[in-house]
């Protein structure tokens, strides 16, 4: 199950062209016998992802959970340890339904503040050393600094940016495959 923002939902984009569809794709390709399930929603932080994780988990039963929030929370200058306590009450709600957790993570743009953005970034290593969580450290690696990557309005990726956005999490994702 992939639990997310706008960056997985594939906003702006045709569905398929998301990054969660060629991992259907991908997972297809592999002979790996797993259903995807997109419960992303665009605009969601943490405390809507907090706030519906339950219902998500009660719905679906997913072995695992790519959690990819905070982005929106980071955009909106939110507090940081709300943020970090929200992530961690979601991880916790995901190992206590049995689902494994990846967790995805984000950077700010610089013009947050060196301080902000730093601590922001730090969340997600520190959730995953904490609880053992298998981590991709920045979801748009390998791009994120190229505007011709993006759409127009700057903060989703491009459909180009797509596959690269799959092989970040998929280079963390197929250790959990088994």
């Amino acid at each position: 199950m992939v639990f997310g923002d706008s960056l997985s939902s594939a906003y702006g984009l045709p569905q398929e062209a998301g990054w969660v569809s060629l991992l259907k794709k991908r997972l297809q390709q592999e002979r790996l016998d797993y259903q995807v399930i997109n419960t992303s929603v665009t605009g969601e932080t943490t405390r809507g992802g907090l706030s519906r994780i339950a219902q998500s988990l009660a719905t679906h039963h997913p072995a695992i959970v790519i959690l990819e929030l905070g982005g929106n929370d980071g955009l909106r200058g939110q507090p940081l340890d709300a943020t970090r306590d929200n992530l961690e009450g979601i991880i916790k709600a995901c190992r206590l339904h049995g689902a494994k957790v990846l967790l995805i993570g984000m950077r700010l743009p610089p013009n947050y503040g060196t301080a902000y953005t730093q601590k922001f970034q730090s969340i997600y290593p520190e959730l995953a050393k904490r609880y053992r969580l298998p981590l991709t450290p920045f979801m748009l690696e390998g791009f994120g600094y190229d505007p011709a990557m993006f759409q127009p309005d700057r903060i989703h990726p491009a459909a180009a940016a797509q596959p690269i956005i799959l092989d970040n999490v998929w280079k963390t994702l197929k250790l959990l495959l088994g």
